[in-house]
């Protein structure tokens, strides 16, 4: 029985081969910011005022020209074809139907043109930005035309996280072991919802630019690791604005200072990451530094964050301390892995009840009425 997310990941390990589920649930090195993302939220709990008028709630939020019938947006997510079969297409497809947004990543299964039109909701593109400015160009210009409104650009992963739990499979890079051949042998139901009907996966964006033998399978992310942009600055990613006309975001955000910067120089909004505890090791948590960022952002600033959430709870602890919004990742690729498109239905209606619930037990009866007077910060 689903009765939470926890239960789509428990059921997710058991569905996917070891090598498949540790890339989704795996972090960097020791995988301390990992477990740490979770445990922040821990740190704060709720003081509920009593005998307040909730019984309507809205959870409607507008991220500019967005409008989200619920805070959270389903976050840009590589490689899902290897979870299963049209992973991107479930994701975007039920989200749609959520009213809320999809972020299509650089490396999605899925192309940019095979995720144009023909779906509710609002599709966003997540840019990694690579060596060639051809490149970066040409995918700016595809999304464009595949209808894409907002731009978000990672700016976290230009030098890749070293994750040892992914790294133990292979007996060399992007070469499966022995045993986790046999571990894929035990999953036949896996090979038949993900390998049969369109073969091994690729990188459906990144086609065009990648040579013939790299086209498919996991090799094309060792290729597309080299061809990462290692002098991304703040200057390009000037240059990058100048040229999407659209909503503009940067993800990969820690600090007070990159915050005003990145809207200094035209950013629409900020996404405080740590990309999901898969880079840097050790790092803080996107919630601990939320109140900071806001406070010196004003506002009127708009800012989102991930790393962590697995509860509506989360969420509105996340909101309450200052984000208009938050970006969820590891749990909708469980919710799709064990159950398809149903699944994710399922992980977004168990985030949206469990938000409405903590709105009706605060008191709240919308979003706004949500703020740090709600909260306080446990004492060990």
């Amino acid at each position: 029985m689903i009765v939470s997310l926890e239960d789509y990941r428990r059921r997710a390990k058991k569905t996917l081969p070891a090598f498949a589920f540790d890339y989704v649930d795996g972090g960097a090195d020791d995988e301390r910011t990992l477990a740490d993302n979770r445990e922040v939220f821990a740190r704060w709990q709720f003081v509920a005022p009593m005998l307040r008028d909730a019984k309507t709630r809205s959870l409607a939020v507008q991220l500019g020209d967005t409008a989200l019938a619920a805070p959270f947006l389903i976050a840009p997510t590589g490689y899902n074809g290897m979870l299963r079969y049209r992973a991107d297409r479930m994701l975007a497809q039920a989200a749609g139907r959520a009213g809320i947004a999809w972020i299509q990543s650089t490396v999605s299964t899925a192309s940019l043109e095979e995720m144009a039109g023909g779906r509710p909701g609002a599709h966003w593109f997540q840019l990694y930005v690579l060596k060639d400015p051809n490149v970066t160009v040409d995918l700016l210009q595809r999304a464009k035309a595949a209808g894409c409104t907002s731009l978000v650009v990672s700016v976290d992963a230009v030098h890749f996280g070293n994750r040892e739990r992914d790294k133990r499979h292979y007996r060399k890079p992007m070469k499966l072991s022995a045993a986790s051949y046999l571990n894929v042998a035990r999953h036949p139901g896996w090979v038949l919802r993900t390998l049969v009907p369109g073969g091994m996966p690729g990188f459906g964006n990144l086609k065009p630019y990648l040579p013939p033998q790299y086209r498919r399978g996991v090799g094309g992310a060792t290729y597309f690791a080299q061809q990462m942009d290692e002098a991304l600055d703040w200057q390009t990613l000037a240059w990058i604005r100048s040229l999407w006309q659209g909503e503009f975001y940067v993800k990969g955000i820690l600090t007070v200072e990159d915050a005003r910067a990145a809207m200094a120089m035209g950013a629409d909004g900020v996404i405080l990451s740590n990309h999901g505890g898969r880079q840097l090791d050790g790092s803080v948590s996107p919630l601990s530094v939320l109140p900071a960022v806001r406070s010196a952002c004003g506002t009127e600033a708009r800012i989102l964050i991930d790393s962590g959430i697995r509860r509506g709870t989360d969420i509105v602890k996340a909101l309450a301390l200052g984000a208009n919004a938050v970006l969820v990742g590891r749990p909708m690729l469980y919710a799709v892995a064990a159950d398809g498109e149903a699944g994710v239905d399922g992980a977004i209606t168990l985030l949206t009840q469990e938000i409405d619930r903590t709105l009706a037990q605060l008191g709240c009866r919308s979003l706004a009425e949500l703020g740090p007077h709600l909260l306080r910060r446990r004492e060990n």
